[in-house]
Formats: structure tokens, C-alpha cells, sequence
């Protein structure tokens, strides 16, 4: 059995989880959706796959959302970008941005994070991005 190898990109800001539009699905409740879109240079990692997550709590359980899967190519460097759909009983708290290998990563460098809700609760239109 392999072991997954976690390594967190960036915590996402309150103000930002908190102007999602929560929609609500026949199948999953309620939902909060997010765009999220990374580059990163992963050495040591060339032509590995990799895995881009969202992890965050919901009251007191601790969730995970896939956002996307790729490969790293030969300079080391991926895009992974996705809409995540979390589904939220109570309130999203403490969301994070997370890399997922099979190998462990001795380093990664997050050249760009961005992170913006897909709908805004409010309208007034403002957004916030990280």
C-alpha cells in the first residue's frame, strides 16, 4: 500500500470563503463552489503525478475536495487548476490548498495561487481573490 504525501499551497482567507454563493443540489445539499488555479515548480518531482486538493471543516468534520490531477513535466512545473464543489453542512472554516504526491516533496514553490468564489453571495458584486 502506498502512502500519500500531503503538502499544503496556501491557506485561503476568510473573506474570500465567506462570499461564496451556497447553492443547493438535489444529491450533495449544500454547496459552495470555487475557482482555483496554482503553477508550481516541483523539483525532484519531473514527469510525477500530482493531485491539487481542498481540505476545510465543516463543524467538526474535516473534508477533502479534489480539484484536479496532473502530470509534472520535465522542468519540473504544473498548472492545476478546477472548480472545487464543497458541500457544507454548517460552515466552511479553515480551507486550505493542498498538493497530493505519492513521493515526498522536498520542496514546492507556489508561483501563483489564486483562488476566487465562482458565485458571490452578496449583490453588490464585490469579489475578493487571493
Amino acid at each position: 500500500m502506498t502512502q500519500a504525501h500531503d503538502k499544503l499551497i496556501g491557506p485561503v482567507p476568510a473573506r474570500i470563503v465567506d462570499v461564496a454563493r451556497l447553492s443547493v443540489t438535489p444529491y450533495e445539499g449544500r454547496v459552495a463552489e470555487y475557482n482555483i488555479a496554482t503553477w508550481l515548480q516541483l523539483p525532484g518531482l519531473a514527469n510525477l503525478p500530482v493531485s491539487l486538493l481542498v481540505s476545510y471543516r465543516d463543524g467538526d468534520q474535516r473534508r477533502e475536495v479534489a480539484v484536479d490531477h496532473g502530470k509534472v513535466n520535465n522542468h519540473s512545473k504544473i498548472l492545476l487548476s478546477g472548480i472545487a464543489r464543497l458541500p457544507v453542512k454548517q460552515k466552511i472554516e479553515d480551507m486550505q490548498v493542498r498538493l497530493r504526491s505519492a513521493v515526498a516533496t522536498p520542496a514546492v514553490v507556489v508561483e501563483e495561487l489564486f483562488v476566487q468564489a465562482v458565485e458571490l453571495a452578496r449583490s453588490d458584486k464585490r469579489q475578493a481573490i487571493a
